[in-house]
């Protein structure tokens, strides 16, 4: 077991495992840490806990010490610094005649580097823009190409839902979203329907996704014959999160429902085989 907190670096980005050693860290403290780009700064999402092994990078980086006002008013100033970096960039974008969108501009805690992000629909050679830009600069200049995914999570927005999107606001991390999830949970299939402000599939249809599962692995198919309280019938319709069964049942008009119990009660019993 390793002693550890988590720091967060963004207000919805990953959680990072570091080793808080023998500093008084309690959870939205902002730290000090060391990190594979250098010194950085972040905000304790927890307290000091205990994780297993599996649950680590080793080697774990370390807790340099608690931030103070001087470091808060170091942040301020290197978003400020990006924000000029932004439009200094823009321009030689333009100047350069790139086919690339620039989405955000980050400095490291310790300005050793300048981080721009950006989208392309391909390889774009920037070489040119690098040179340019450092020395503009006078620092390493790194140029990160980004998914629609990440762009829409660090430039925010209002989903279809009129909240404000979940990848900015909570999301750590983005999990696979299929378009099965959304013929599972009878959703139209009309791209502008199910698409997020990224155009990608939105990242709800997961959410539900494991109960849907579960509740077709339950329930009969559709077109399935089965018996009923009432009779044998077949399987017309079904509401997955009710657990609730139409049929249709044979020599009868309309339609009957049926809980998922009552099914089971009358499909339970079978004749058993004669040798």
């Amino acid at each position: 077991m390793y002693n550890v907190v988590g720091v967060r670096f963004k207000k919805a980005g990953k959680i990072y495992y570091f080793d808080p050693g023998d500093h008084p860290i309690r959870q939205n403290d902002y730290v000090i840490v060391e990190t594979a780009r250098g010194i950085e700064y972040g905000k304790a999402v927890t307290d000091k806990k205990q994780v297993d092994e599996n649950d680590v990078v080793l080697p774990l980086k370390k807790v340099v010490r608690l931030a103070d006002q001087k470091d808060q008013l170091n942040v301020e100033e290197n978003k400020q610094a990006a924000e000029e970096a932004y439009q200094v960039c823009c321009d030689k974008v333009l100047e350069h005649q790139l086919d690339m969108k620039l989405v955000d501009v980050e400095y490291t805690f310790d300005r050793n580097k300048v981080i721009f992000y950006f989208t392309a629909d391909g390889r774009v050679d920037f070489r040119d823009l690098v040179k340019d830009l450092a020395s503009i600069f006078r620092t390493r200049i790194e140029l990160r190409q980004i998914g629609v995914r990440d762009e829409a999570k660090m430039l925010g927005g209002i989903g279809p839902c009129g909240r404000m999107l979940c990848c900015s606001t909570f999301l750590g991390d983005f999990e696979p979203v299929s378009i099965k999830m959304a013929k599972d949970q009878n959703l139209s299939l009309n791209p502008s329907k199910i698409s997020g402000l990224c155009g990608r599939l939105m990242c709800c249809l997961k959410y539900e996704n494991d109960e849907y599962e579960a509740a077709k692995a339950e329930l009969p198919d559709v077109g399935e014959a089965i018996k009923t309280p009432d009779g044998p019938g077949k399987v017309i319709g079904l509401n997955i999160l009710e657990r609730l069964i139409q049929v249709d049942l044979s020599g009868q008009e309309g339609v009957l429902e049926y809980t998922l119990e009552e099914i089971k009660d009358e499909n339970a019993t079978s004749v058993p085989a004669t040798e």
